[in-house]
């Protein structure tokens, strides 16, 4: 079975219809998050899927994708109201949000 890690999938998207398309295509890969920001547990291939679906909503020259993989060795610190994520075994990816 492939190896997952977590990673933070953040956009900064200048028009309001390919923000929604963003988010739309980021919460299929996502377990958790606040609007512009999710928490996506991923291999290396659907990495890559998102990096290339995310690619073909925005304008590079108008809009910012950033997908951070979180080093593993360290514990997840929610400050808030959020939640640390728990679902590391399973993953759905597609299908409603």
């Amino acid at each position: 079975m492939p190896h997952r890690a977590l990673h933070l999938a953040c956009y900064d998207v200048a028009c309001p219809d390919r923000l929604r398309a963003a988010l739309d295509v980021s919460r299929r890969f996502a377990t958790g998050g606040q609007k512009s920001v999710h928490e996506c547990w991923l291999t290396d291939a659907e990495r890559h899927d998102l990096l290339r679906r995310l690619r073909r909503v925005i304008v590079e020259s108008e809009d910012r994708v950033l997908i951070v993989a979180l080093d593993p060795r360290r514990d997840a610190i929610p400050l808030g109201a959020a939640t640390s994520p728990v679902d590391r075994d399973v993953i759905v990816i597609g299908g409603p949000p």
